[in-house]
């Protein structure tokens, strides 16, 4: 009976405790993103006073002048085009690489996919500068048979290598997902005539699509984000987000225009949270369903 009791207790302060660090996680991370909030619609006087009063009204004109000034409505339409056409290129190449690997026995197939659980253990930061003395050579190559570079300040090119640096995680998560999928789904389909590639894309992938929603979260996160690859491979090109961003603070902590600095801040925030909270639901069930088991 003592026993039980103590098990009892033990079991009411692991709860206890668990809620008290969930809460606290919680207030660390939505209190200073509220406060980010509210202080991109304060205008500039509200700041010199105390900086946990609340608004007196709400200054649009801090997005505005955001988005107009500071140009951070280009570089919003760049993200969007980096982001997309890296999610895109990404699950073209990792949808069917990811089938395969899981699904097939063929020659070379423990090689490859040790290659892709070798790719998970580099850092793309510490190879920006190897990428970037490569596209600078194709680019000098280039000059010098059409007088114009092509490789450097090119979105597409920056999409591409987010593609392909992001393909080992998402070639390892959709492969643990595809392998959970039961072989009778594919015999089905066979018998009724598909072949593989119909089979691949009308039944598999409409079945992986939790698991394809989680890679797209995770990957949309790391593209918008990123930082110091963009700012390596366009100098002196179109900016994205986050390099604006910089250049943003960096003018504005001069200019002392806090409200303009916070809601650029917000711009960069605001896509990803709301995507979150969308498929917050598809997210929680492609990671319980078998999308990390190996």
């Amino acid at each position: 009976m003592n026993k039980k009791k103590k098990s009892i207790g033990l079991d009411t302060l692991y709860k206890a405790f668990i809620y008290v660090a969930l809460i606290t996680l919680a207030v660390v991370i939505l209190v200073p993103v509220g406060w980010v909030f509210l202080a991109s619609i304060k205008t500039n006087a509200e700041f010199y006073g105390n900086p946990w009063t609340l608004p007196a009204s709400f200054y649009f004109q801090n997005f505005i002048d955001a988005f107009q000034k500071a140009k951070m409505g280009e570089y919003f339409i760049n993200s969007i085009i980096v982001t997309g056409i890296a999610l895109i290129i990404m699950l073209v190449v990792a949808l069917p690489a990811a089938y395969v690997l899981a699904r097939f026995n063929f020659k070379g197939r423990k090689f490859l996919n040790t290659a892709f659980m070798a790719g998970l253990f580099i850092n793309v930061n510490y190879i920006v500068v190897p990428i970037f003395l490569m596209l600078l050579d194709a680019d000098k190559f280039l000059k010098g048979i059409i007088g114009t570079g092509f490789f450097l300040n090119n979105r597409f090119i920056l999409a591409l290598v987010y593609a392909a640096t992001h393909l080992p995680f998402t070639i390892y998560l959709l492969s643990g997902y595809f392998k959970t999928l039961p072989k009778a789904y594919e015999e089905a389909a066979f018998i009724d005539g598909c072949g593989y590639f119909k089979t691949m894309t009308n039944i598999m992938i409409p079945m992986a699509r939790p698991s394809i929603i989680t890679v797209i979260l995770f990957n949309f996160l790391s593209f918008w984000n990123e930082y110091i690859i963009a700012l390596t491979l366009m100098p002196s090109g179109p900016k994205t987000l986050p390099v604006g961003l910089e250049n943003l603070m960096a003018v504005q902590k001069t200019a002392t225009n806090f409200g303009q600095m916070y809601a650029g801040l917000v711009i960069v925030m605001l896509p990803t949270l709301i995507l979150y909270i969308m498929v917050q639901k598809k997210l929680t069930q492609g990671m319980s369903l078998g999308g990390l088991k190996d």
